[in-house]
């Protein structure tokens, strides 16, 4: 599953998608220093989008914990979505990119194949995600997963949930149900290539 992801656009362009979408951004916190980063992985801070008790017309902008501790210690990073609906405690995981890896085509290579998927054009997308105060780490989120579309079956048998763009003010409302946008991309929606 994924645990490796991409972020190169700074915190004014992330904005403006939204405003396109009349998704209006507010920095509760001030507005985070986002570096463009090619590797965020599992307990870095990434950026996400969220609402506060409810609140559909006020998402905020913020960096948050990738994962927080599960029973057994280990970082929960990925969540089954499936039977779930998620009503409360939604966020917009912002990324430009993820990445899978695959056993090496070369019997030589000692390391996995990495791979990047990116929405084909589109600057930005967001991945469907929860997030939570723990004890041990504050507040961290989450990616939520589910059964592989066509463009990611062929590299893992699990994805995350990749939102359209016209479902993301919509995954912010919990009054809306989460199976309704948890679906898989149509074929050809993601650009795939070899990297690292």
């Amino acid at each position: 599953m994924c645990n490796d992801y991409r972020l190169m656009v700074d915190v004014a362009s992330i904005v403006e998608d939204f405003a396109e979408l009349e998704i209006k951004i507010r920095f509760g916190e001030g507005a985070p220093n986002l570096e463009a980063r090619e590797d965020i992985k599992i307990t870095d801070l990434g950026p996400i989008v969220r609402t506060i008790d409810g609140a559909r017309n006020e998402p905020e902008l913020v960096q948050r914990r990738w994962s927080w501790p599960g029973p057994n210690k280990r970082p929960v990073y990925n969540f089954r979505s499936e039977g779930r609906e998620f009503s409360s405690n939604r966020c917009l995981i912002v990324t430009d990119g993820f990445y899978e890896f695959t056993e090496p085509k070369d019997p030589k290579k000692k390391r996995k194949d990495k791979w990047l998927f990116t929405r084909k054009d589109e600057p930005i997308f967001c991945i469907a995600g929860i997030w939570r105060e723990t004890p041990e780490v504050g507040q961290a989120f989450t990616m939520l997963t589910m059964e592989p579309g066509p463009d990611i079956a062929p590299y893992h048998d699990r994805q995350i949930v990749i939102l359209e763009r016209d479902a993301w003010a919509d995954w912010l409302e919990p009054a809306t149900s989460a199976r309704s946008l948890i679906k898989p991309l149509s074929a050809g929606s993601l650009t795939v290539e070899q990297v690292g």
